[in-house]
């Protein structure tokens, strides 16, 4: 099968950050499905990965943490899909990646496709879709429909994660929801979404006092932990809950809200897969509920720019995009022209 990978972790503008190469098609094992892909969404994890984890290695590294494609075959072990079903996922970080003709995954992470969208649609929503809702209603705990008279901040409104969580949070809870975004054309973004507030992160604790609210009641951060930790520990309120998706790189002042008595936590999507916890299938569960939420057109797609053809340039490009910081929604790759529509 064709794949593209990496041999040695390299700045996208070399001529090897990404190479083409054929490698064997894997054989499902156990709960394994044998996944068709058709198109992938690229993730800030792509570049990080990319750019950290590679040096002069055997055997190329098969990144890609979403996509759509059609179970070819199955393991012993797998019930929840057969042969011929559509399904959408983002993957196992330990495991090759989706950037290849064939994959295999869990089926316990899987998720039917929804059934009104495009292949490229589909392929935008996994990661982004299950790391908001883990961060929401898992993470910091917020109930469904309920949150009246509440706020909650999200730093990082108009990224890929944050374009669903305001989503969830406007159609799911009754709280206020405040998105950062520092240009018009993510401000705008962000209050299509459903935002009802947007303030400047680059003087975060200034642009919420100036919308009316002196604390939130939640954070979700969804941007640079450390550069905007005094921020958080500032604008939360007592008792109130932070949580982050983005990993720090200097020591957190915790001490900045013991006094709060605030709660804080992380939320990595790849937890349940790394750990084969007794809950992983909840991510199967997860990802059907989305499925039907964009069904119903309850949520819409993220999708903001597709690339079509698996090529090295078409992967030079979406990590361009990401790594420029300025990235507004999801950037996929359609595998082939005819599964753009389809």
């Amino acid at each position: 099968m064709k794949a593209i990978g990496i041999k040695t972790s390299l700045p996208i503008s070399e001529a090897e950050s990404f190479i083409a190469f054929e490698t064997s098609t894997p054989t499902p094992e156990r709960h394994d499905l044998l996944v068709r892909v058709k198109a992938v969404s690229v993730n800030p994890v792509d570049y990080k990965v990319r750019k950290n984890s590679a040096v002069d290695l055997d055997a190329p590294k098969i990144l890609g943490w979403d996509a759509v494609g059609i179970v070819e075959a199955v393991g012993d072990q797998v019930s929840l899909f057969a042969p011929g079903d559509e399904v959408y996922y983002a993957g196992d970080i330990t495991r090759p990646g989706s950037n290849a003709e064939f994959q295999l995954v869990d089926e316990r992470i899987v998720g039917k496709k929804p059934t009104s969208l495009s292949n490229a649609e589909a392929a935008a929503m996994p990661l982004t879709s299950l790391t908001a809702w883990e961060a929401i209603f898992e993470r910091l705990g917020i109930q469904r429909q309920k949150g009246e008279g509440q706020s909650i901040l999200i730093i990082g409104g108009a990224g890929g994660v944050g374009s669903i969580a305001i989503q969830m949070l406007k159609e799911m809870t009754q709280l206020e929801v405040i998105a950062t975004a520092s240009r018009d054309e993510t401000r705008d973004w962000c209050l299509q979404l459903g935002a009802d507030q947007v303030a400047n992160h680059h003087n975060l604790v200034e642009a919420v006092r100036d919308i009316g609210r002196r604390n939130v009641d939640y954070i979700l951060n969804f941007a640079d932990t450390d550069g905007h930790w005094e921020a958080m520990a500032e604008l939360i309120k007592p008792q109130g809950r932070i949580c982050s998706i983005v990993e720090n790189k200097n020591e957190l002042n915790m001490r900045a809200i013991r006094s709060k008595s605030v709660s804080f936590s992380w939320e990595l999507m790849f937890t349940r897969a790394m750990y084969q916890t007794e809950d992983m299938v909840e991510q199967h569960h997860i990802l059907n509920s989305v499925a039907d939420l964009l069904d119903q057109e309850i949520i819409k797609p993220t999708l903001n720019k597709t690339l079509i053809g698996m090529t090295v340039e078409n992967f030079k490009e979406a990590h361009r995009i990401l790594e420029s910081g300025k990235a507004i929604g999801k950037v996929v790759i359609v595998f082939d022209e005819g599964g753009k529509d389809s």
